[in-house]
Parts: structure tokens; sequence; C-alpha cells
């Protein structure tokens, strides 16, 4: 079906004649012409997994690993929250009221993350007696907790 037309008529054609033409395809012939690309920020996140070997590594339990990655992403967040909010005080192409929103903004997002690795190292506390760790283990997750 090849139907031609100029302008903005023309491209909602070709979209349909490209659905139409990926519906007849297989799905291994979709898979086959699949990329896919990472932003920097994926790149930087799917580097993240190196960053809890050490999580991983240890000898606890399941729950508590995923508890403690859970911690350390929450301090990620916070630090780069905090980040933020320095970058927009020392911004001087700001003025004072689009500052104020800005700040006030990512301070409520800040207070909702301390709340939140509050209640992620109450619950790791919580696990970690439940469990009935060793004291090795639970000097482990301690430490990995803290860093």
């Amino acid at each position: 079906m090849r139907i031609s037309s100029s302008g903005p008529l023309n491209n909602l054609v070709q979209g349909v004649q490209r659905q139409l033409t990926a519906v007849e395809k297989t799905p291994e012939e979709v898979r086959e012409g699949l990329r896919v690309s990472l932003s920097e920020l994926g790149k930087s996140m799917s580097a993240k997994s190196d960053k809890n070997e050490d999580i991983d590594n240890s000898d606890l339990p399941k729950a508590i690993k995923d508890l403690l990655k859970m911690i350390r992403e929450l301090r990620a967040q916070i630090a780069e929250k905090q980040a933020q909010i320095d970058a927009i005080m020392s911004d001087q192409s700001l003025d004072a009221e689009a500052k104020r929103q800005q700040i006030e903004g990512l301070q409520t997002e800040l207070a909702s993350l301390n709340s939140a690795l509050t209640t992620a190292n109450a619950n790791l506390i919580k696990l970690m007696r439940e469990n009935g760790l060793s004291s090795e283990q639970m000097q482990a997750a301690t430490t990995l907790a803290m860093s």
C-alpha cells in the first residue's frame, strides 16, 4: 500500500505504513531489528551493580542484602539532592524568588529521602534481630550500611 502525499499527511502515512510492516514481522525479526542505546545516566546506573559487590559477596541473608543496597542508594540520592541545593545556592544567575522555590522543592525531596533512610535503617535493625545474625554478620551489616 503506497500513498503519495506531502507535508504532515505524508508523515502520518509513513508512520502507518511502518506500523503495518512491523505487525507483519515475526517476533524473531523484530528482536533482530532492535537496538538499545544507553544514555550517560543509564550507563552510570548499570555500573552501580559493581559498587554493591561487597554487599553481594557478604554472607548475609538476601533480605538484609537488599535492604543494604536500598540504604546505599538512598544515601547517594541524598548526597545528590544536597549537591543540587548547594549548586542553586551558589548560582548567581537566579533571582531570589526562583532560588527560594527551587530550594524549597529540593528540600522537600531531601526530607522524604531522609525519612526513607530512617525507615530503612530501622528495618535493617529489625531484620538483623529477627534473623539471629552472628556477631560477625552483625558487624558486617553495620559496616556495609555505613559505607
